[in-house]
């Protein structure tokens, strides 16, 4: 699993790190709540441990704004706050999971496996194609069609369309499509992905009425059904 941890408490954040690291796992540790935003919207972590109290942007806030643009990555709270009223708020602001400091390493191990596990279920499509409004993705004969036309995309085209349609009105940023669709960093100095959006936009809009590719500045890229007023 690839996981961020959001934990300004040093000791914590190492006994943590220290256990997920010897079970195979990547861990990437940042210690204010900005910074962990930010790192969340880029990257596609399987699991986000989120620390209740956190400088600059609390873990609240974290869920909330994440949850606002659809991003769905699976976040368990981690607080020393264990009143009822707390836990709830905890899980009705967007969060999956709830554990109360102290705790055992085995019991949040446990959680986030479910946790990660869970998410990769209701991933995985049983079907040959994908649907959102009058756009479908044929997975096998990698066809793509939209009102009896069909579109022709190139390899990395179709790649793309098939992240942004699996969780249309989500916002991707350049460094997540960059790291699903071509599996390495994004390199700042590159436009390729701007590019490749560029193509498969206007190849969508030439026989889509219902679809769009928008751009969200300072984020990314979002599918989105088109709104007819």
């Amino acid at each position: 699993m690839n996981i961020l941890l959001i934990e300004d408490d040093k000791q914590i954040a190492q006994y943590i790190s220290k256990g997920f690291k010897e079970a195979g796992h990547h861990v990437e540790w940042v210690d204010n709540g900005r910074t962990g935003f930010t790192l969340a919207i880029e990257h596609p972590y399987d699991v986000c441990i989120v620390d209740r109290m956190l400088p600059e942007l609390d873990g609240i806030a974290i869920i909330k704004e994440l949850r606002a643009i659809n991003n769905s990555v699976p976040i368990i709270i981690l607080s020393a706050l264990s009143d009822v009223d707390e836990r709830v708020t905890g899980l009705t602001s967007g969060a999956d999971d709830y554990l109360v400091k102290p705790f055992a390493f085995n019991e949040l191990e446990a959680r986030v496996n479910i946790l990660a596990s869970r998410n990769k279920a209701s991933q995985t499509n049983d079907t040959s194609t994908i649907q959102f409004q009058d756009i479908t993705l044929n997975l096998i004969s990698r066809e793509v069609s939209a009102n009896d036309s069909i579109i022709e995309l190139k390899n990395k085209e179709f790649c793309l369309l098939e992240v942004i349609i699996r969780q249309p009105n989500r916002a991707f940023s350049r460094t997540m499509l960059m790291e699903k669709v071509w599996g390495y960093n994004f390199d700042t100095n590159t436009n390729i992905i701007d590019v490749h959006i560029s193509n498969l936009r206007k190849k969508i809009e030439s026989v889509s009425t219902k679809c769009v590719i928008k751009t969200l500045r300072g984020v990314g890229y979002t599918l989105e059904k088109i709104n007819h007023e």
